[in-house]
């Protein structure tokens, strides 16, 4: 039986325990950043030559050149032919509900004209070049690439780079077949905080990106928060979170499969019921306990919702709601009647999943919008990876000769006031002052 935590909303002390339940901090492992700090600081003095001694030592790789590292188009492609029909159907058909939602997010550039013929807007401009990791190895993440990938494409990126490991040479069809349908441009057989470096620093090999999107493990996390600011990153996420509303009409083997589909993903993850209905309470229990040993990974599931789960009793929806604002999960299924209603209290989730047939993983791979969303209450601020997250805005300013004076004469104004005399003198110079 799983001891998993049964809370409710009228316990004196729920606030304090759901906040207990609730705190995740992504704690620095002391070796883990001097590791990574060293890594960084040899790829940036020595290129392509600590790559590849990194990539040799930590990934068992022989290489020697770029021949050995760079995937080529075709091989690519060969990976795409290579997989079961059904296999590449699905691929296809997700790729193409990604793009066709992503396409709804461009942003297009825009401009006014004032009265006086000054001229205010903005231009919406791709980056130029994008570095994609993949994890890799015996891991398999296609609708990583996809999530990742097809936004940037959407948005215009020119160049996507895509980094992947290969320890001991083990390559993923599925990886390499989601690269070819992303259109990504060119895959590279390196992983952990070497790539990362790589991208980041550019090498003799691996050229240099200006932003890191993508999942990874520990050393990948600590890489990526060293090198933000001299690129950009995605987001460094915490671990996986679902929560659900349910008004206690659902099948609960639905609703405990659906716990389940976040707690598989590692130990740390976060599967949280809220209910106004005991019995539905129990019945769930009764589901997870039954339904845990036909799962594969019942271990991992098991100790992620004792250690971080939890079957919660709320007085009502409207209560279920203000939860869920407070917990701001990744992934918020309101397994309820009429959704749409319900939807207008929820303000922070990554991604709300409406009625009973929606089931978060159909998010995670087909569905059409991003599965990299905010964890850890970042919903609070944060939104999901999209293609606005691959563009840049510029202001645009033209000021008409009638407009210089007016708003030279402001700018004069509150130059001054801020002991900036260049700024106010160089406003000025565009109007004659009368005296």
């Amino acid at each position: 039986m799983i001891q998993i935590k049964r809370l409710s909303s009228t316990d004196p002390d729920f606030d304090t325990t759901l906040g207990k339940l609730l705190a995740f901090e992504n704690e620095q492992d002391d070796a883990i950043e001097a590791t990574v700090a060293n890594i960084l600081i040899d790829i940036k003095k020595r290129g392509d030559q600590a790559l590849f001694e990194l990539t040799r030592r930590l990934d068992h790789l022989n290489i020697a050149s770029i021949t050995d590292i760079e995937l080529s188009p075709d091989e690519l492609l060969q990976a795409l032919e290579n997989l079961p029909s059904d296999q590449r159907d699905a691929l296809e058909q997700s790729a193409e509900r990604i793009r066709v939602y992503h396409k709804k997010q461009l942003i297009q550039s825009w401009q006014y004209t004032e009265p006086d013929n000054t001229i205010l807007g903005q231009k919406i401009t791709p980056l130029d070049r994008v570095g994609l990791y993949v994890p890799g190895g015996k891991a398999s993440y296609p609708s990583s690439v996809l999530m990742n990938a097809i936004p940037a494409k959407v948005a215009g990126v020119s160049e996507l780079i895509m980094v992947v490991p290969t320890p001991r040479g083990e390559k993923s069809d599925l990886v390499l077949a989601a690269a070819a349908i992303s259109q990504v441009d060119r895959v590279f057989t390196i992983g952990g905080a070497q790539a990362i470096a790589a991208l980041a620093y550019g090498t003799e090999t691996i050229p240099r990106v200006d932003k890191i999107v993508g999942p990874g493990n520990a050393y990948v996390a600590a890489a990526k928060r060293r090198v933000f600011g001299l690129v950009g990153i995605d987001m460094v996420a915490g671990p996986s979170e679902i929560l659900i509303i349910c008004d206690g009409k659902t099948n609960p083997d639905w609703i405990a499969m659906d716990l389940f589909s976040q707690a598989e993903h590692d130990e740390l993850a976060q599967a949280i019921l809220l209910t106004p209905d005991t019995d539905f309470l129990d019945k769930v229990a009764q589901s997870i306990d039954r339904l845990i040993e036909t799962m594969p990974r019942k271990n991992v599931i098991r100790t992620s919702l004792e250690n971080r789960g939890a079957l919660v009793k709320v007085r009502n929806l409207d209560e279920a709601c203000t939860i869920a604002n407070k917990i701001a999960p990744e992934h918020l299924e309101l397994s309820i009647d009429q959704p749409e209603i319900w939807l207008e209290k929820i303000k922070h989730a990554g991604a709300v999943f409406l009625g009973r047939n929606t089931c978060e993983a159909i998010g995670d791979y087909c569905a059409g919008p991003n599965h990299v969303l905010p964890t850890s209450r970042t919903a609070r601020f944060s939104s999901p990876l999209g293609v606005y997250d691959f563009q840049k805005r510029s202001s645009l300013i033209q000021v008409s000769q009638q407009s210089a004076s007016k708003l030279g004469a402001i700018a004069s104004i509150l130059a001054h006031g801020e002991g900036l005399q260049a700024h106010a003198m160089s406003a000025e110079y565009r109007y004659k002052i009368d005296k």
